[in-house]
């Protein structure tokens, strides 16, 4: 509902996704128009906050403003109350942190330019332990960047119980990455992306692997979707939880329809 990072431009948020998970919808038509109002209700809250927003998306259909990273997830936390209150269903937020896209290499550092913040592993990731807390995030996908296979076992260690912790540039939908790193309790959720692997095949392994290791598969679209709803009957198909496809958008929304 709220973008940053490379979807959004050098004035959102350093983090990339600020989504939003309606855990106490009883069917898919309770889920899509719960996640609906809450994507209404934070373009209404980010008018308040800054006069110049002028309703600007990024590439997913997420609304792109000129807020640091705390503030947003404030805004989506607060627009996820009110909704819950005024529906009766309960959404809580949830984050794709895409921290490789925040990682220097060189330097190990996390970097958050918009912020003006450095972070060395450690604090990053007490950081992103203390958001879970905080706001009760209910999903953290990408908490930590893509090579750090025991650095995704600690988070998802200490608040693996609270929300679900999805890897997705660390397993590429890959089923050798995602053996490897499940082995080491490195998530409790992966993303499944079928064409970023290639072949239904194997999507189906990874998507078992997944199942396999007692963990919970997410399947997702991509940027730059086209309105094809294939992923929507695989994730029924194969009776995956989750379905990540963005909530407005006539790409996004095919999906949902379907």
């Amino acid at each position: 509902v709220l973008g940053g990072g490379k979807h959004a431009g050098m004035r959102a948020p350093d983090i990339q996704e600020f989504l939003v998970i309606p855990v106490g919808a009883k069917n898919i038509v309770e889920a899509v128009f719960t996640n609906s109002q809450v994507h209404k209700r934070v373009r209404k809250m980010l008018e308040k906050l800054d006069p110049t927003f002028t309703g600007g998306k990024g590439d997913e259909g997420a609304w792109a403003p000129n807020l640091n990273s705390q503030k947003a997830l404030e805004t989506v936390a607060k627009a996820c109350e009110e909704v819950s209150a005024e529906t009766g269903v309960k959404v809580r937020p949830a984050l794709d942190v895409a921290a490789s896209s925040l990682y220097d290499v060189e330097k190990d550092v996390y970097n958050y330019k918009r912020e003006g913040k450095i972070r060395d592993p450690g604090e990053h990731l007490d950081f992103i332990v203390d958001l879970v807390k905080t706001y009760q995030l209910a999903y953290v996908e990408d908490p930590i960047q893509e090579e750090d296979y025991k650095g995704f076992a600690e988070i998802t260690a200490k608040v693996g119980n609270q929300c679900l912790i999805c890897g997705d540039d660390i397993f590429v939908t890959n089923v050798e990455r995602i053996e490897r790193g499940l082995k080491m309790k490195a998530a409790n959720s992966v993303l499944i992306k079928p064409n970023q692997i290639g072949t239904l095949t194997d999507t189906f392994r990874a998507i078992t692997s997944t199942k396999n290791h007692n963990c919970i598969p997410v399947v997702s679209h991509r940027s730059g979707e086209t309105p094809d709803e294939t992923i929507a009957h695989l994730a029924v198909a194969w009776e995956c939880p989750l379905l990540k496809t963005g909530v407005v958008g006539g790409e996004r929304i095919a999906k949902l329809n379907e």
